[in-house]
């Protein structure tokens, strides 16, 4: 469940996880903030509650007798102090002893020390029947006593009115700023994933900047190094290959020159054959592992156009076949990023494939969705087994058992198909459709 709440991106998890952890240390601090000021307040209102209780002291000690009751009742009382006047104490014998910690934050040992005029004939002190209340009796010097009860008001630590605006505003500043440092450092991240994928459709993808802070520097440094070395790689092989197959078409023509001085057609026939084949076999092994797409630049192009192209291609090609065994099924226009001839190429194979062992080829194209571009090459074939789909994307692995290439081919058609579309960030797969035959689904980034 908690990974489900969490942000997808690196950025999004960093912020979430900062800005948490800065709540809960602001949160702390001002809790600890808010319990300093407990002991303010307390302080602040006991001592109005105890200068409150001395001047009522004193006004009803001043007054005539027969006002004091009603000078006691106009007196607006604060919260926390209670007064009456009787013949009795309050205080009376058996209740708990006033605890000196109360006394002496409500400053009542000042009594004592009170100048004489104003000092009580007697006092008496004890604990209210709720903790924080102090009961206190002092006898005027005509009789009387003066009860008070004195209360602690329980604290209010959030009293503040702005105490939730505060940490709202501090918590968004916070949330602001957290936010765009988290995405400053996490570009460098997001730069070299879109670099490694760049490089995993081109590989001549321009270098990635080296800029930024030292760990992005090495990264960077270290990615660009690795792109080199691929390059150079792919380079060298490129060239190996060039010359291997130069020196395997030197020997095929000298073959085919002494063919031709044979006597006998039948043998020079099959000895053609058998040559051609064989140099076919090597163009399209070459062809395939020096992968000459790779070089060739990603422009804008529309596959739609591309795809009606290659299926008018293979209708010249096969004229024999019904105008019907060769379709297409899609929008007029779709514009894709990729490199024309080898996407070209890709499809053809499809085509040629469907044609070759399914007798039709309908292309059908899609509605992208989510970034995804995906289009399907039926055929009305035989299909074939469950467990050969992926096998066939071997090199040179065909189900017909044959050599003859007018049945099976090299063998090299559909991985060739498939490392062209990988290359552009795509795919190919084999699917047997349910009312018989296969679908190639060919899936493709826009």
């Amino acid at each position: 469940m908690m990974r489900q709440l969490l942000p997808r991106s690196l950025a999004g998890r960093t912020a979430v996880f900062l800005t948490l952890a800065l709540m809960l240390v602001q949160a702390a601090g001002l809790t600890i903030h808010a319990l300093d000021r407990v002991d303010l307040q307390r302080l602040g209102v006991s001592r109005e509650i105890s200068a409150r209780a001395f001047g009522i002291w004193r006004t009803v000690m001043l007054a005539p007798p027969d006002r004091r009751e009603s000078m006691l009742f106009d007196i607006e009382l604060p919260d926390g102090l209670a007064a009456d006047l009787s013949d009795m104490p309050a205080v009376r014998p058996g209740m708990p002893r006033a605890p000196l910690a109360l006394v002496r934050l409500f400053q009542l040992d000042l009594i004592a020390s009170s100048p004489p005029r104003f000092r009580p004939r007697e006092a008496l002190v004890a604990s209210g029947p709720r903790p924080g209340m102090l009961v206190v009796a002092m006898r005027l010097p005509d009789g009387p006593w003066l009860n008070m009860w004195l209360t602690l008001p329980p604290p209010r630590p959030w009293h503040s009115e702005t105490f939730l605006i505060a940490f709202m505003l501090m918590t968004g500043a916070a949330l602001a700023l957290i936010l765009w440092a988290t995405r400053r450092l996490v570009r460098p991240v997001s730069a070299l994933a879109h670099a490694a994928d760049r490089l995993g459709r081109d590989v001549n993808a321009p270098p990635l900047p080296e800029v930024g802070p030292s760990e992005v520097v090495t990264a960077a440094r270290a990615f660009n190094t690795m792109a080199e070395r691929i390059r150079r790689f792919v380079g060298d092989r490129t060239q190996m290959l060039a010359a291997i197959g130069h020196d395997l078409r030197t020997p095929i023509t000298r073959l085919r020159l002494r063919a031709e001085f044979l006597e006998d057609d039948e043998q020079r026939r099959k000895m053609l054959a058998d040559l051609d084949e064989m140099e076919a076999m090597v163009n399209a092994t070459l062809a395939f592992a020096r992968d000459d797409s790779a070089t060739e630049p990603s422009v804008a192009l529309d596959l739609a156009a591309l795809c009606r192209t290659v299926l008018d291609e293979a209708a010249d090609a096969r004229p024999e076949l019904p105008p019907e065994a060769i379709s297409y099924r899609g929008p007029d226009r779709q514009k894709i990023r990729g490199r024309p001839i080898a996407l070209k190429r890709a499809l053809a194979n499809l085509v040629a494939n469907a044609l070759n062992y399914g007798g039709t080829a309908h292309v059908v194209m899609e509605a992208p969705s989510h970034g995804i571009l995906t289009l399907r090459v039926e055929d009305k074939g035989e299909g074939i087994p469950d467990e050969s789909l992926e096998a066939v994307f071997q090199p040179f692995r065909r189900l017909e058992v044959s050599r003859n290439r007018e049945t099976g081919g090299t063998g090299l058609g559909l991985p060739i198909a498939r490392n062209i579309l990988r290359a552009h960030g795509g795919d190919v797969v084999l699917r047997n459709r349910p009312e018989g035959g296969l679908v190639a689904l060919v899936t493709l980034p826009l």
